[in-house]
């Protein structure tokens, strides 16, 4: 882990972890009550590029700025849809409404609710939630991470076992790795075999279905959340050149170090 825990006191981590778990009931709810249905698409690029925004990427963090601001009145905030709202606290909370816009869009489930809760700029505690799943994942301390499915709660733990032999290879470029750059890493190309899905990607690793993670150029709130649900499962998050994850990019997400320091060295070429 690149934070050090030990500054901040752990029974507030499990507080915060369970208002995130409380929170993904209330996001689920909201969702089948209020936004399955018709809904707006803009793209924010506007003809330079595609950046789907929905009016229920809004809405969605709309209410989750409401839920937070209600319960920590004087905490930051970051949000994909509508910026930093800056506060003097230590405490900073950074959302993604909906990660996986693309996929909401043409009725893919894999979509999420992501958010994080940032100590001194550090992700603590965070969540992603997959309402069209029906299930979501959070972590109550560095340690300890659950997923919760169709109400049933069960530990998270990355597979520990796998070897540079047997791994699974999960990954997705989102179309920002050239096919110059990808012909430099044919090893790698061999290797991604399993689909990556937005965040499911990440909680596939988590729940010990895939091995590696790897993916390019996410923002904050596509990694903040689940940074701390990755290493509380036992696994371990960097950047593609082995840096803190928490300023985004191209992340490298590993069930062991083993595997992830080969993958980090047949990623050099493209560094």
């Amino acid at each position: 882990m690149w934070f050090d825990m030990n500054q901040i006191n752990r029974k507030k981590i499990l507080f915060y972890g369970n208002f995130l778990n409380h929170l993904a009931k209330d996001l689920t709810k909201f969702y089948r009550d209020k936004l399955d249905k018709p809904f707006k698409v803009e793209n924010k690029l506007k003809g330079k590029g595609y950046d789907p925004v929905t009016t229920a990427d809004k809405k969605f963090e709309r209410f989750i700025r409401l839920k937070i601001q209600k319960k920590f009145p004087t905490h930051g905030i970051i949000g994909e849809e509508f910026g930093h709202n800056k506060t003097k606290s230590d405490f900073t909370w950074v959302i993604d409404p909906i990660d996986g816009t693309r996929s909401f869009v043409i009725g893919n489930p894999t979509w999420s609710n992501l958010i994080s809760l940032n100590f001194k700029g550090n992700p603590i505690v965070g969540l992603a939630n997959f309402p069209k799943l029906n299930k979501y994942y959070y972590n109550v301390s560095e340690k300890i991470a659950f997923v919760v499915e169709k109400g049933k709660k069960r530990k998270l733990l990355v597979n520990k076992k796998a070897s540079i032999k047997n791994m699974k290879v999960s990954g997705a470029f989102h179309g920002w790795l050239s096919l110059k750059k990808q012909q430099k890493i044919p090893k790698v190309l061999k290797l991604m075999q399993f689909p990556s899905a937005d965040a499911l990607g990440y909680a596939n690793l988590c729940e010990g279905r895939v091995d590696i993670v790897l993916q390019c150029q996410n923002k904050i709130w596509d990694i903040h959340p689940l940074i701390p649900i990755i290493s509380a499962a036992g696994g371990i998050v960097t950047t593609w050149d082995n840096k803190n994850p928490k300023l985004g990019g191209n992340i490298l997400a590993s069930s062991n170090r083993s595997i992830h320091k080969k993958m980090l060295n047949l990623l050099k070429p493209v560094l």
